[in-house]
């Protein structure tokens, strides 16, 4: 049976958890005022939590949760956490996860200087915990979430991405992130390599399944459930993996009209033209199909780890990724 709700899955660390929750909220603490306020209006935005999750089950199914799991599962939120409010200020958004975005509320100065700040603390836990083998994890991870921005912003204006540069993207970008939190959870309890690569693989696979489910999303989702208009990233002239198959698809002509209309997105009926086009083409029963493989792929790899309640967690993380509805 699949879980479909992240607090059940979360039952074998609820506790670790908890004090994850504690030690995070006292790691953005400042003596500035207004840092504080912005943290605090950060936190009530409440997430999955999907990273520390990842680097508790990680540890925990390596050999243990310890105090330096706790730094790490506080260094990746911290991480992720900037990474969302930059990305408000790049995309000028209004709201995350139903809450106004930092960015509306304190103005873009603010919300740059608090993305900077978090990034920040999270490099100093790792600092004066001498949690080196750390740093080397996540600056890699930063640099290679970058690239793929940067890759993406690039391939976007030529609308030419394929299926290689897609995964490209969506492995720098996304799987990144993911594939770091598995290893700095294997790495605070475990000095196996065998260990260690497999949840970097592990991370890697879910990552990648999970930003095809989400771009899957933006063409079958309801704005209701997902937190963002269907149809946003045509909107932002980005090709993703089931534009990329249902262009394939089609004559050249073809193809032609479709990116005519992703140029013009303001276009009377423009996105919901291209969402008709991918449906009729399959491409989201191929992107379904490939997310799947990679799950599959992920649910693999765990199988050099004793059996246990953190290793069951992990396998039902992947039916809540390529299954979820926001």
């Amino acid at each position: 049976m699949i879980k479909n709700k992240l607090s059940d899955i979360s039952l074998p660390i609820k506790s670790e958890l908890e004090k994850f929750d504690e030690i995070f909220k006292q790691s953005m603490k400042s003596n500035v005022t207004l840092i504080d306020l912005v943290a605090r209006y950060i936190i009530r935005q409440k997430g999955k939590k999907i990273r520390p999750l990842l680097v508790l089950l990680a540890a925990k199914v390596s050999g243990g949760v310890t105090e330096r799991t706790y730094r790490g599962a506080v260094m990746v939120e911290l991480l992720h956490t900037a990474t969302l409010v930059h990305d408000d200020v790049v995309d000028n958004a209004d709201k995350r996860r139903g809450f106004w975005s930092v960015n509306k509320v304190f103005k873009n100065k603010i919300a740059v200087l608090m993305g900077d700040y978090l990034l920040s603390r999270g490099l100093l836990i790792a600092v004066h915990g001498k949690d080196f083998d750390f740093l080397d994890v996540i600056t890699t991870s930063v640099k290679r979430m970058s690239e793929g921005e940067l890759l993406q912003i690039k391939k976007t204006r030529k609308l030419d991405i394929d299926e290689e540069t897609y995964f490209r993207i969506i492995s720098d970008k996304t799987a990144s992130l993911l594939e770091t939190c598995c290893q700095i959870g294997t790495l605070s309890t475990s000095s196996d390599a065998t260990y260690n690569e497999a949840m970097k693989k592990f991370g890697e696979y879910l990552g990648i399944a999970f930003q095809i489910r989400d771009d899957i999303l933006d063409y079958e989702g309801n704005t209701a459930t997902i937190g963002k208009p269907v149809g946003a990233d045509i909107k932002e002239k980005k090709i993703t993996l089931p534009l990329i198959y249902s262009l394939q698809q089609v004559s050249k002509n073809e193809a032609s009209r479709i990116k005519k209309f992703i140029k013009n997105p303001d276009k009377n009926g423009s996105v919901e033209e291209v969402i008709n086009f991918v449906k009729r083409n399959k491409g989201i029963e191929y992107a379904s199909d490939t997310a799947a493989s990679y799950s599959e792929k992920a649910k693999a790899v765990l199988s050099v780890f004793p059996d246990s309640p953190s290793k069951t967690s992990l396998s039902e993380l992947v039916d809540f990724v390529i299954n979820r509805k926001s």
